[in-house]
């Protein structure tokens, strides 16, 4: 039977004003845990799905998060590592701070829950070999950030140029064009990564076949039901399919998000127009036979 994984980024709110060269807005701080998390929960039990939860170390130094991945936890829920800080530049750091922030997020969902993370996955979907490197001598069990994308990295590159040339300065990274050498189904990372090799299992990001379009949450809420299904119908040959979501997707005009409405064109849409679209492309990956399971289940299969 064919496999699929649900994963869900939780980056706090301000990391999405840093993106768009914003300042933070205190009122929404939190809204990610105190919001999309229980949605998301209560989403993914309607479906029977088991979901991977990336998060962020630091994030947990707040008792209330800290309950609520213990929570996610005792539902059967993945917790995985999404580094300490979630620096956008963190390739751009030297091997040290790499390490600090690996074994930081490490530490912090250890502390909160007993438990060590088997997965990885970097901010901004940005890896190197030196961090690759750094992730096997501290015996992670497998990555999943390359996002092979030509669509996706051109329109971060012209996203951060737009800003640059408005005189705002954005935290994201452009990063290397060569991850869009990288294979498109989970292999096992190599030197370069974008290689196949015989190191860590990497579960990319998932594209659509051919066109290699982004298969993410952002692209379906965007898309709507009716777009969700068209481009999950790509998918019928994949082997596996790994779609990843944000705690944003679960967040709707209601939210207290107007200052990112002129920026960032999903926080336009209602809650319910994204859970429509994310139910679409669920239900329908069932019907094509897909069995859904958490990415450190699915990181096992790859050879």
């Amino acid at each position: 039977m064919r496999l699929a994984a649900v994963s869900v980024d939780l980056d706090e709110i301000h990391h999405y004003y840093a993106i768009h060269g914003l300042p933070a807005a205190e009122r929404a701080a939190h809204v990610v845990y105190d919001r999309a998390v229980p949605r998301a929960s209560d989403w993914a039990q309607s479906f029977g799905l088991p979901l991977t939860f990336f998060v962020v170390g630091r994030d947990l130094e707040r008792s209330e998060n800290a309950e609520t991945v213990r929570t996610l936890s005792s539902q059967g829920h993945e917790l995985a590592n999404h580094s300490y800080s979630h620096h956008y530049d963190l390739t751009l750091r030297d091997a040290a701070e790499m390490a600090r922030e690996v074994a930081g997020g490490i530490e912090a969902i250890v502390r909160a829950t007993g438990a060590r993370p088997s997965g990885f996955r970097a901010p901004g979907y940005l890896v190197n070999d030196e961090l690759v490197r750094v992730l096997a001598s501290l015996g992670v069990g497998y990555d999943s950030s390359v996002f092979p994308s030509p669509a996706y990295y051109a329109a971060k590159a012209a996203k951060l140029l737009a800003l640059k040339l408005r005189g705002r300065t954005s935290h994201s990274v452009r990063g290397s064009s060569s991850v869009l050498r990288a294979p498109t189904r989970p292999y096992r990372l190599g030197a370069p990564y974008w290689k196949k090799g015989d190191g860590l299992p990497e579960l990319p990001i998932q594209v659509t076949p051919g066109t290699r379009l982004p298969y993410i949450g952002t692209s379906l809420v965007l898309a709507g039901p009716d777009g969700a299904r068209l481009m999950t119908r790509t998918l019928m040959l994949e082997p596996f399919v790994n779609l990843e979501l944000h705690g944003f997707d679960f967040l709707g005009t209601d939210d207290g998000l107007d200052e990112l409405v002129p920026h960032q064109p999903d926080a336009r849409l209602a809650r319910s127009a994204k859970l429509a679209a994310l139910s679409a492309a669920v239900e329908l990956l069932r019907k094509m036979g897909f069995r859904f399971v958490r990415l450190d289940e699915a990181s096992h299969t790859v050879s």
